[in-house]
């Protein structure tokens, strides 16, 4: 899938990542689940290029190369970026029914720092498109009867109060769907309380190694990675926890299991985008019903094929991952 190219082409070396046992390939059911997507649509800003972003419109597109049916509730605004998104995002192969165009807010745009080159930092214009979703009482309707099974939401969109109710909205009328919390906090949208509240609503959470050290001492939870996991569940009813390392791996608690799995060295062409393609593959692997060893190696692994290529939703293939 060509399409994620950026507006103003950049360089960027490719390279490989060690592969993945091919049972990891064989073990997927091939039953789709439906996964409803709510926040951000964004374009990322860098020094030499612009390129189609926001962490819940990469995780969509991810899961989508991973089999399942994601639905995007986002907006972007009535100019010439939003139309860009739309046509991108529609080339995807992403549902853009549940996507609306804002008449007063422009589509939103992140400055992006990469930094050390494992955590980019982001200056995020707000409010911007995506911060004037609206769902109506028959939307909510039409997603209740759609019956997703999982639903996947981060800090930033709920940052704003309107934000904020318009999560809680979906989250009442799916009240089935399994909650995944994928906290990517941004400085600026990163309320302690909200967080707080947020983790409590999640039945899944996923977050970096630095937003744990945020996070522990915002909620009082333990700062070393299972602590944190297993404590987090005990209190607030997670059935699956995952901090990432960056290039050191991860930590995953699943079905009472914890594990560690070491990340898979590759030379890193753009880090932006490799921790929503993680997520994705945790979601995956949950789906599936694997063990934790096995969720972080492949988790793992589609993050690092990420982060090797230019741009947050890169050309990549199940036939890779699987070797």
């Amino acid at each position: 899938m060509g399409d994620n190219k950026p507006i103003s082409q950049a360089g960027g070396k490719t390279s490989g990542v060690t592969e993945v046992p091919r049972r990891y390939y064989i073990a997927m059911s091939g039953e789709k689940t439906r996964i409803a997507v709510i926040g951000e649509v964004l374009w990322d800003v860098f020094p030499d290029s612009t390129r189609l972003g926001g962490a819940p419109l990469n995780f969509a597109a991810h899961a989508r190369r991973l089999g399942h049916e994601p639905l995007l509730v986002s907006a972007v605004g009535n100019d010439k970026l939003g139309a860009e998104a739309l046509a991108r995002i529609a080339a995807l192969g992403l549902d853009t029914t549940m996507i609306d165009v804002s008449r007063h807010l422009e589509t939103g745009t992140a400055r992006v720092d990469l930094g050390d080159g494992e955590h980019p930092a982001f200056t995020i214009v707000r409010p911007a498109a995506y911060d004037d979703v609206r769902l109506t009482g028959e939307r909510l309707e039409r997603m209740a009867a759609w019956a997703p099974a999982a639903v996947y939401y981060g800090t930033l969109f709920a940052s704003r109060e309107e934000g904020r109710a318009t999560l809680l909205q979906l989250l009442d009328a799916i009240p089935h769907a399994r909650r995944f919390y994928d906290i990517n906090l941004r400085p600026g949208s990163d309320s302690p309380a909200l967080v707080g509240e947020l983790l409590g609503r999640a039945g899944v959470v996923k977050l970096n190694e630095t937003e744990l050290e945020v996070v522990a001492r915002s909620t009082g939870l333990p700062s070393e990675a299972q602590g944190f996991c297993r404590a987090g569940a005990s209190r607030y009813g997670w059935t699956a926890a995952c901090v990432t390392f960056g290039s050191r791996g991860c930590a995953v608690l699943a079905g009472g299991e914890y594990a560690e799995a070491p990340g898979c060295p590759v030379e890193v062409a753009d880090p932006v985008g490799a921790g929503d393609a993680f997520a994705a593959a945790f979601l995956h692997g949950l789906e599936e019903g694997w063990r934790a060893e096995e969720i972080a190696r492949f988790a793992n692994r589609l993050g690092a094929l990420v982060a090797s290529r230019p741009g947050a939703i890169p050309e990549w293939s199940l036939a890779e991952i699987a070797g």
